[in-house]
């Protein structure tokens, strides 16, 4: 019988973005998880692994932020690419969000960010950490912005998107956003419906969602929202195996209407549907909906 390669998943990303939240809920998946890794360490966990060396667990999760030295940070890809030449399925998790947000979270926690000192205030050190993290941002297998999530959703988001995921297989990651509220972030494809029929100007409709029957039905009468569709799936579907085939972890695609309460989420879940019927591993998240 083949052991099944092991899994090694980097957890990074900004102070206050909700690292630890992630690692517990990899913890609680029974990953062996380690925060705050020093990056000399990481080296010697990558050859065991690589070595399949006892006692390396098999899924593990590791914590690793701008603490750790700068030049150290920049040479961590290469080693994560070192681990996938050698079957070992490794993938970066990185969680960030909105300044305001995060000056907010730490208003209210009272936590000092670890950067700050007499020279950077809470605002300075959250954008020298973004810097720092650079590197590991720009090769992150999946970034998940945090702003307007809560932990229960990122709970579920984290245990759907990362932690039931086996090695070898694609996640597909879908999100409804409205476009008056901000343009989405870390999208592989964004499609822009504003052009179809609105709900919104049915007062009727308006107080309720995508997901309710009413709207579904409402905008199931438009040819066009039936061609947006299906022009949607095919395209997904054409590329979809592309993405496979590079070894990509995660497949994110975003879809936006005006408010992002009707015609955006009535399309990712019915794109959802016909997904999950193909047996594809979907997580949904309606940003506007939170």
């Amino acid at each position: 019988m083949n052991t099944p390669a092991p899994r090694l998943i980097v957890v990074s990303g900004l102070s206050g973005s909700g690292k630890s939240i992630a690692l517990n809920v990899l913890e609680d998946a029974g990953f062996n998880c380690i925060d705050n890794l020093p990056l000399h360490l990481f080296e010697t966990l990558a050859h065991d692994m690589i070595r399949r060396e006892d006692p390396v667990a098999p899924l593990t999760a590791v914590g690793i932020d701008a603490r750790a030295p700068c030049h150290h940070l920049d040479l961590l890809p290469r080693l994560i690419g070192d681990l996938r030449e050698n079957g070992i399925h490794c993938e970066i998790l990185f969680l960030e969000a909105d300044t305001d947000i995060l000056i907010q979270r730490f208003s209210e926690t009272r936590r000092r960010h670890p950067l700050t000192d007499e020279l950077h205030d809470l605002e300075a050190a959250i954008e020298q950490e973004r810097k720092l993290l650079e590197p590991l941002r720009d090769a992150a297998d999946l970034r998940i912005d945090t702003s307007r999530t809560n932990l229960h959703q990122l709970r579920e988001l984290i245990g759907g998107a990362v932690a039931t995921r086996g090695g070898d297989e694609m996640s597909i990651v879908l999100k409804s956003f409205g476009f008056k509220h901000g343009m989405t972030r870390n999208a592989n494809f964004l499609f822009d419906v504003r052009c179809l029929p609105n709900p919104h100007w049915n007062p009727e409709l308006r107080p309720l969602t995508g997901k309710d029957e009413p709207v579904a039905d409402f905008l199931e009468q438009s040819e066009a929202v039936d061609r947006m569709f299906y022009d949607i799936n095919d395209f997904i579907q054409r590329w979809m195996p592309c993405f496979e085939q590079e070894g990509r972890a995660y497949l994110t695609i975003a879809i936006g209407c005006t408010g992002g309460q009707h015609r955006s989420v009535y399309l990712v879940e019915r794109l959802r549907r016909r997904l999950e019927e193909q047996g594809r591993k979907v997580l949904c998240r309606h940003r506007e909906l939170a």
